[in-house]
Order: structure tokens, then C-alpha cells, then sequence
């Protein structure tokens, strides 16, 4: 059952306060291409977390693989669900995460996986975990709960040396949650992840009119220690305002570059369209599937050219009309896409929009998105690794803020 008129709320993500801006050399212009394998496979990278060995996929494989991590053990014809929400949940929660997978039943058999990845690619052999935010604001996520700003220190001129974070604490959170996920899901190894907003949409418009302000590349290079550090990869997410994806991707060219950073889009902050003319946080914004696909091509052509492995591109959504033309969406065997179920609520309300806004529209894998303080303010416990991995298909990129 779906209710389309209890759409789920997001957090408005909006720091209301500018980031510094360090200028950066562009990349040189990515235009659109089609994937083409890589020439020489000896110098792709293990993985994108330089980990592991590369996984080479043929199409049986892919398929035999694909299969595996996103439908566990139901088959489209079983007859009978069993829900095993491990604590007590409410008739409502039964009964909607029930029809939720009876929807995903319809339509496992024919899910589009897209084309066979290049050596190396992370999905469909690991599960995501990522934990989310902006290091400079406590409410925008993890990345800004979870650590501590040291004290700045001066050198003998007088000139501030930037101390950075203390991740203790984030640290081990995601390691709870990575253990939580491997041992609900043996058969998926977790792939440890940040997803910091490199792009941060603001409610005043800014010198350049852009209603977005860029985080600080010291601090951005700092995150991407973080990731190093933990064998982890790194998301960079950007939230456009009345800036462009093709603007704000071209910033982050020298971090996408490099084999371990991966991108994220948040349509929610897109203000085109029907939005052209309002800031950020008015109305839930758009982003088109024309735009989307710029950002595939163009990780594809830096994937092609460097000899990377596969890039993972991450789509927010949490309506049918914040990302127009989905069906359009065109992943390549050098990009993999995962449309992400993004908002908050109840476990009733999370399982009916999963199952409304990805299910219903599926272009290759999916994301779950749960929030520490949101999901949780009406009472409900989080839901947890086992409660999620009910849903069919499986999401393979969780993300936690």
C-alpha cells in the first residue's frame, strides 16, 4: 500500500552560515562518452578502497551475483513472507513493510542491473555503509556529531595552524554499524564509507548568487584522510542551490580523480525547474535525469582515462517528482548508480516511501537512509540491519546520519 499523501520529511540541511572558498584547478572539459573497457587492465586499482582483490564480472556472473545480494534467499514466487522484526513494531509496521515486499516481489525478476562493471567495482559484492554530514554543523549528520574540533595553534609568527577533528567517537560508531551489517549479512561484506556535503545549499543567496556554499578544501582533504585511514572510501555530495551539477562537479574533479572518492547528488536542494527562483528549503527541489546522466558521463570518461575502477554515484530521493525522468537514468560499466531512499519517519512511513520512490522506479541499485535523532522521535527504535534487509530488492548503500 502506498500513501501518497504522508510523504517523508528531510532534514533541511541547510548551514546558515558561509564556508570558506579555496579557488581550485579545474579539470579540462568532460563532455559525454560512452563507457569503453579499460585498455589495460594490470594497472586498475584492487578496488576502490585499494583493499581487496579486483572482482571481475562476466554477464552470467554479474547476473549470478547481483541476484544473490539483492533478493537473499525469497524467490518471486514464495507464497509466504516471514517478518522477524527481532522487537516488537506496530501492526501498521507489519502490515506495510509486507505489501513493500510483495511490491518488490513483482518486479525482482525483471530489476535492470545495468551493464556488467568494469574489474574492480564495489557493487553488487559488498554492501555500502556510510555514515553522512558536514564536519562544521552538529545537526547536518554524523561526520559533524560524531567528532570534536580541536583547539588551533599558532607558530611563532602568529599565524593560526589549523588543528583539524578528533574522530574517537565517529570512529568507532561506524564500526559498530559495519559489524551490525556484516553479521546480518554474512554473504555481503560491508564496504565502510563517508559521505561528506562538499556543496552545502544556504537559505541567503551569497555573493555569486548561488544559495550554496563550497566546504573548505582543507577540510575536505582532511575528511579524506578520515576515509584512508579506515580503509573506507569517500562520498562527495553536493547540493546545487541555484548553482549548476556540471559547476559544482568540475570543483571536486581532484578528489573524483582519485580511485577511492565517489559522488553523491541531492535533487532535494536542486532549485530549478518548477523551483527556479525560490532558495533552498522552500519547496522540495528537482534534478532531471539529463543532468544526472552529465555526472555519469563525466565519472565515466575520469574512470576510462585514469584507469580506475568503477565510481558509485549516489541519487537522494524521497518523492517521485524530485528527480524527473528517472527512467532516463543510463548507468555505464564504469559508473553504478544507487537511487537512495532518503527521508525520515516512522518504519511504516520508511518501508511505504522505499517501496513508492525506488521500487516503483528502479534504475539499477538502491539505498537506505536512517537518522539517529528523526527516525527515532516519535519513539520507534532505529531500525535495524536485519529489520532493513526484510526489503526486497536489498538496499546495498546504507547511509546513517
Amino acid at each position: 500500500m502506498i500513501h501518497p499523501r504522508t510523504t517523508l520529511q528531510k532534514i533541511q540541511a541547510l548551514a546558515f552560515r558561509s564556508a570558506p572558498i579555496l579557488a581550485l584547478a579545474f579539470a579540462a572539459s568532460c563532455g559525454r562518452s560512452k563507457a569503453q573497457p579499460v585498455s589495460d587492465t594490470s594497472k586498475t586499482k584492487a578496488d576502490s578502497a585499494n583493499g581487496n582483490v579486483a572482482q571481475t564480472y562476466d554477464s552470467a556472473t554479474y547476473r549470478a551475483a547481483f541476484d544473490s545480494a539483492t533478493k537473499g534467499k525469497i524467490k518471486s514466487t514464495d507464497s509466504t513472507i516471514i517478518i522477524d522484526f527481532g522487537r516488537k513494531r506496530s501492526q501498521r509496521d507489519t502490515f506495510t513493510l509486507r505489501a513493500a515486499i510483495r511490491n518488490g516481489m513483482k518486479r525482482i525478476d525483471t530489476w535492470p542491473t545495468g551493464p556488467v562493471p568494469l574489474p574492480g567495482a564495489i557493487l553488487p559484492g559488498k554492501r555500502i555503509v556510510a555514515f553522512y554530514g558536514y564536519p562544521l554543523e552538529k545537526r547536518m549528520g554524523a561526520l559533524g556529531e560524531f567528532v570534536k574540533r580541536r583547539t588551533d595553534t599558532k607558530d611563532s609568527t602568529g599565524k593560526r595552524i589549523y588543528a583539524g577533528y578528533d574522530t574517537d567517537s565517529l570512529f568507532k560508531r561506524l564500526d559498530m554499524a559495519v559489524k551490525e551489517w556484516n553479521d546480518a549479512d554474512p554473504s555481503t561484506p560491508v564496504q565502510p564509507a563517508f559521505h561528506v556535503i562538499a556543496s552545502v545549499a544556504q537559505a541567503d543567496s551569497g555573493k555569486d548568487g548561488t544559495y550554496r556554499a563550497r566546504i573548505d578544501s582543507v577540510v575536505l582533504e582532511e575528511v579524506y584522510g578520515w576515509a584512508v585511514k579506515k580503509n573506507a572510501i569517500l562520498f562527495v555530495d553536493v547540493q546545487v542551490g541555484r548553482s549548476t551539477v556540471e559547476r559544482e562537479v568540475r570543483r571536486l574533479m581532484p578528489w573524483l580523480n582519485r580511485p577511492n572518492v565517489h559522488l553523491g547528488l541531492d535533487p532535494e536542494f536542486s532549485m530549478h525547474y518548477s523551483r527556479e527562483g525560490l532558495p533552498p528549503g522552500k519547496k522540495i527541489g528537482v534534478m532531471d535525469a539529463k543532468e544526472i546522466n552529465w555526472a555519469i558521463d563525466t565519472l565515466t570518461r575520469i574512470v576510462n582515462e585514469k584507469k580506475l575502477p568503477p565510481k558509485v554515484l549516489i541519487v537522494h530521493r524521497f518523492t517521485t517528482p524530485m528527480v524527473t525522468n528517472s527512467d532516463a537514468i543510463k548507468p555505464t560499466s564504469a559508473v553504478q548508480v544507487v537511487m537512495n531512499m532518503d527521508g525520515w519517519g516512522q518504519p511504516w512511513l520508511k518501508f511505504d516511501s522505499y517501496s513508492a520512490y525506488e521500487v516503483l522506479h528502479p534504475v539499477q541499485f538502491t539505498g537506505f537512509k536512517l537518522f539517529f535523532h528523526n527516525d527515532t522521535k516519535l519513539g520507534d527504535a532505529l531500525l535495524s540491519a536485519k529489520e532493513v534487509l526484510h526489503l526486497l530488492p536489498r538496499p546495498l548503500y546504507i547511509q546513517y546520519q
